[in-house]
């Protein structure tokens, strides 16, 4: 699972540099020229790192780190950029909830320092596989669509991951028996699978009798599609 990371700067130039040295380090990389942008980015992304700027338009880099913070999620860390060197501000920046501090103009190669470091620290808690919005944490047994927490049970859960991991593969029914129940010592009806997969589209599917992401495959089984 490649972690990734959200680049929030006006500076076009500043921006596709750090997307460039990001991607030669084999991280996913998303970009934002604004706040507001940033903040739809982030809800479907779910970025396991802000690289943010604080001098952004429309929502400030403080206002965009707190609004991070209020969505609870304690996995995703948070570098600050910025021009303003003094010991004052740097410490204002980490106590408004940033995880590092770095000052511009800033080597490359120093800030991907900063990333490693920081994701050494917390990127063990970012696992997750994301779908258009969709979001799966095995190691957290957490799923979120967009902003909201969706409650699964464990077959749910287990079925959403497993579709998830193989995404736009077609999917049978004696497949998804084996991964729910592996040690069953009984037979599992292919009712009981279509029984799952109903409850599962009621909470991810924005329509649920015409269903987006889990689609099935008339005589052949059933398709997550990535969007």
């Amino acid at each position: 699972m490649q972690q990734t990371i959200l680049v929030v700067e006006d500076d076009q130039m500043i921006r596709q540099l750090i997307r460039l040295h990001l991607e030669k380090n084999k991280y996913d990389v998303i970009e934002a020229a604004d706040g507001e942008a940033a903040k739809k980015v982030f809800l479907e992304y779910h970025p396991c790192l802000v690289i943010l700027d604080l001098m952004l338009p429309k929502t400030s880099g403080e206002e965009f780190c707190q609004w991070v913070r209020e969505q609870e999620r304690k996995e995703v860390s948070v570098i600050m950029l910025s021009a303003k060197a003094r010991v004052d501000d740097k410490i204002s920046g980490l106590r408004m909830g940033a995880d590092d501090y770095v000052t511009k103009p800033f080597d490359p190669d120093e800030l991907m320092a900063h990333v490693e470091a920081v994701l050494r620290r917390t990127g063990q808690f970012c696992q997750k596989i994301v779908h258009g919005g969709l979001c799966i944490k095995p190691r957290k047994g957490e799923v979120l669509l967009y902003d909201a927490r969706i409650k699964l049970t464990k077959h749910e859960f287990h079925l959403l991951y497993y579709f998830m991991q193989n995404p736009n593969i077609v999917l049978n029914r004696e497949q998804l028996i084996e991964q729910l129940y592996p040690n069953a010592d009984y037979t599992v009806q292919d009712r009981t699978i279509d029984a799952h997969i109903k409850k599962l589209r009621e909470k991810i599917e924005g329509n649920p009798s015409k269903p987006e992401r889990i689609q099935t495959v008339r005589g052949m089984g059933y398709k997550f599609v990535s969007a």
